[in-house]
């Protein structure tokens, strides 16, 4: 596919994407906006699957990560509520790394146009900056790492750089771990009826994810000039 036809569907192909998505949501909307309410509603229709629950779950998390504005905090968490601690944390690692190479090949195939499409110009540029000169895989390792930062919207944003796909695989699964843990980590402790625990553990990630997102320019700004001053 020449440069400008690679263009021209990139500038569609979201679109049109977007589109299926409506129609999806406006079929399945009652299904879809009570599955997502809550982690229980979750936990009842993983349940509901039976034998293939472990294979629904992991659909429902590459479904998060694709549509990026599904709050994957939920699902993760129902995983450690109907699975345990590390089933659900494993399920939930499988069915995000699907995801992310989703977005990760869909930035890469369909370019800058496509990219820019789903998330802000600035926004973009705030993350070039923060991964350029030569560190790339640092500057994405953080950004995957710090709470509060869209970490399936990363994934289109670095399929359009020259970053490579093993060291994105790496810093991307690296990152996202401790908040999969953690996640997980809180449903399992909710099933067994440890709420103190699951409390202390959602307070504290509460916190960070606000703080993440409170000071997320500044850490971008932050990492744009430390690797700008290191490259």
């Amino acid at each position: 596919m020449d440069r400008k036809r690679r263009s021209l569907f990139a500038l569609v192909a979201f679109p049109l994407f977007i589109l299926l998505v409506f129609a999806v949501v406006v079929v399945f909307r009652n299904e879809l906006f009570g599955l997502f309410r809550d982690r229980e509603a979750v936990r009842s229709w993983i349940a509901a699957r039976g034998a293939w629950g472990a294979a629904a779950f992991v659909g429902l998390q590459v479904l998060q990560v694709v549509i990026f504005v599904i709050p994957g905090e939920i699902v993760q968490v129902a995983g450690g509520y109907v699975f345990g601690f590390w089933p659900g944390a494993l399920l939930s690692l499988a069915g995000i790394t699907i995801g992310s190479v989703v977005n990760f090949m869909a930035g890469r195939l369909l370019g800058r146009p496509f990219v820019e499409s789903i998330f802000p110009k600035e926004k973009i540029e705030a993350v070039e900056k923060a991964t350029g000169s030569g560190k790339a895989a640092a500057g994405f390792f953080l950004l995957f790492i710090i709470p509060g930062i869209p970490k399936d919207v990363l994934c289109y944003v670095a399929g359009m750089t020259a970053m490579g796909f093993p060291s994105f695989m790496a810093v991307s699964m690296l990152g996202r771990l401790p908040g999969i843990l953690g996640s997980s980590f809180i449903g399992s402790a909710a099933y067994d009826q440890d709420y103190r625990t699951a409390l202390v553990v959602l307070i504290v990630a509460s916190l960070l994810f606000l703080g993440g997102l409170v000071f997320k320019e500044r850490i971008e700004a932050f990492l744009a000039r430390l690797f700008h001053r290191r490259g």
